[in-house]
């Protein structure tokens, strides 16, 4: 049986509120260092969204803040087809699970704008306004 509302195109795409993430928020919450929660949860989006932000802002480290953007966004994409997205659809900000996603996906973007990968920076601000939101919202989530 299929979600999708004909009038407004497929529903939003909730990602669990206990998953990779839940484990990396628990580990910051413990005193980890960003390095250590991606140890011990590689597969969250949050711990690569937070280590390109602190790349791109505190050591100004572009080619590493695309890296580490890169791993979070591909976590982010495996754990939202997981959910049942198909390519598509809202993935809303507000929504705390999908905030790694959303924020490793606005530092793909920044990152890739910094390196002079323009087409990618593009195809990122596209992805986030097809998601339902903006890189504004997202940033306000930092």
């Amino acid at each position: 049986m299929s979600h999708e509302n004909l009038l407004d195109g497929p529903a939003p795409t909730l990602l669990p509120a206990e998953g990779p993430d839940a484990e990396a928020r628990a580990a910051l919450a413990q005193g980890l260092t960003l390095q250590e929660v991606a140890a011990v949860a590689p597969a969250a989006s949050l711990p690569w969204a937070l280590l390109a932000e602190h790349a791109l802002g505190d050591t100004g480290d572009p080619v590493a803040a695309y890296a580490y953007a890169r791993t979070g966004y591909h976590r982010g994409l495996d754990a939202l087809r997981r959910a049942g997205w198909r390519g598509r659809g809202p993935v809303p900000a507000a929504h705390q699970p999908n905030q790694g996603f959303l924020r490793a996906l606005l530092a793909l973007a920044e990152a890739a704008d910094a390196i002079g990968e323009q087409d990618e920076a593009d195809r990122c601000q596209t992805f986030l306004v097809d998601s339902a939101t903006s890189a504004d919202e997202v940033a306000g989530l930092r």
